[in-house]
């Protein structure tokens, strides 16, 4: 049995292993493109029916504007196949997200806090970015995998046999989330907000706003946490690396004269 599970983990390391040319890294994926979509439609079709669609009409044209700016150079650029869809809802949350597949969400939260078109470019496409990256499904994966490692490491160490089976449960989900679940997490938004960056400044929006939008995210929270204990960058790190991705940023060549 042990050798089965070893041989099951080898193959889909082998199989799932893919180069990605935006990040150049390997990443692994065990989720097709197709189920990916299909999971993004799933989640939509959830979060409307919990949630409430706001109908205020600066805050829907604001949001459409925008992403169908960040969209076009996504689909030009990058060629994801998506089918883009864009929905503000009511809620206080200083959030947005874009499931697989191309649905973009917005709270009303996030839109309160900005102060102009430029800072929602940032943060649609950063979310855009994650979609684009596949940050999701490789986490989904490596969760999967990390299963699979449990299971070989519980029957090497004979863990249930001797009784120390809750015990390991916990000793290993702890190490496995600030060893590796953690510090990938922050990786993949450090990936995002570069390639999230790259998007808004390819749709003609002003990049420096993204730093702007950092510092005014710095002074809303109220509460600090270690960064090796969190799923994000701290805030300091990440202005820090947004100030490096602009000066590569802006050596590119944009034509702001088109229309998006």
């Amino acid at each position: 049995m042990k050798k089965f599970f070893a041989l099951i983990t080898v193959l889909l390391l082998f199989v799932a292993c893919t180069k990605n040319p935006y990040i150049h890294r390997s990443q692994l994926i065990l989720i097709s493109p197709q189920q990916e979509i299909q999971i993004g439609l799933n989640a939509k079709q959830q979060i409307l029916q919990r949630a409430k669609v706001s109908h205020n009409p600066y805050y829907n044209r604001l949001v459409k504007e925008v992403a169908t700016r960040i969209a076009k150079v996504a689909d030009e650029e990058f060629h994801p196949g998506y089918r883009w869809e864009f929905y503000v809802l009511e809620s206080p949350q200083v959030n947005a997200f874009c499931l697989p597949g191309g649905k973009i969400f917005v709270y009303t939260g996030l839109l309160k806090l900005i102060d102009n078109p430029d800072q929602l470019a940032a943060v649609i496409g950063h979310e855009v970015a994650h979609a684009i990256l596949r940050h999701g499904s490789e986490r989904v994966s490596m969760a999967m995998i990390g299963e699979v490692g449990k299971k070989l490491l519980a029957q090497g160490l004979n863990i249930n046999e001797r009784g120390w089976g809750p015990l390991f449960d916990l000793a290993y989900g702890v190490t496995a989330q600030y060893g590796v679940l953690y510090p990938y997490s922050r990786k993949f938004e450090y990936e995002a907000d570069k390639l999230g960056l790259y998007l808004m400044y390819k749709a003609c929006y002003n990049p420096y706003e993204a730093i702007k939008f950092w510092y005014k995210m710095m002074q809303q929270s109220r509460k600090k946490v270690p960064e090796f204990l969190s799923t994000h960058p701290s805030d300091e790190h990440r202005i820090e690396a947004l100030r490096k991705y602009i000066k590569e940023l802006i050596t590119i060549k944009r034509d702001c004269s088109r229309r998006f």
